[in-house]
């Protein structure tokens, strides 16, 4: 995996509290909200998006979307960017990565251990700056945080 670029392979939104996720394309990304009729779609919120790479799905055994996540990708190390790696999806859509996402309890019910089998696996979290459209296929392009500014709105740390 690089930690520079990748291919999107699925997109889902989760329609509610414990409801399966559901399959999107085109998936619609809102700045500063997340994506269009997902339940995590939170203004100022720092998980109004979770991504996780395929790579980790598959060494776990696990189905995509098992893991409640947003966008999954292939070939791109998400898990090594640092908070506020610009994120760029498509021709439209740009992300901030605001941090991991930690495992939680609810990981367990999914299978014994898997909580513990997910830390620091279990993706990132972002906010979305700028909103659009993107389709499994899309590239996914990080850039380090020194190549951008930061102007997001505060309160999503």
């Amino acid at each position: 995996m690089s930690a520079g670029s990748g291919v999107i392979t699925s997109l889902q939104i989760c329609p509610g509290h414990g409801l399966t996720m559901r399959r999107v394309e085109p998936a619609v990304f809102v700045a500063d909200l997340g994506l269009e009729g997902c339940r995590h779609a939170r203004p100022k919120s720092r998980r109004q998006v979770l991504l996780i790479e395929e790579e980790t799905l598959a060494w776990l055994g696990l189905e995509t979307a098992t893991l409640k996540e947003n966008v999954t990708t292939r070939g791109i190390d998400l898990t090594s960017l640092p908070d506020d790696t610009r994120l760029l999806l498509g021709d439209e859509v740009e992300l901030w990565v605001t941090g991991p996402c930690h495992p939680c309890d609810l990981m367990d019910e999914i299978r014994d251990g898997l909580k513990e089998e997910l830390r620091g696996r279990r993706g990132v979290l972002a906010w979305v700056k700028t909103g659009g459209r993107v389709r499994v296929g899309d590239r996914i392009e990080a850039r380090s945080p020194a190549e951008s500014t930061r102007d997001d709105p505060e309160g999503i740390r």
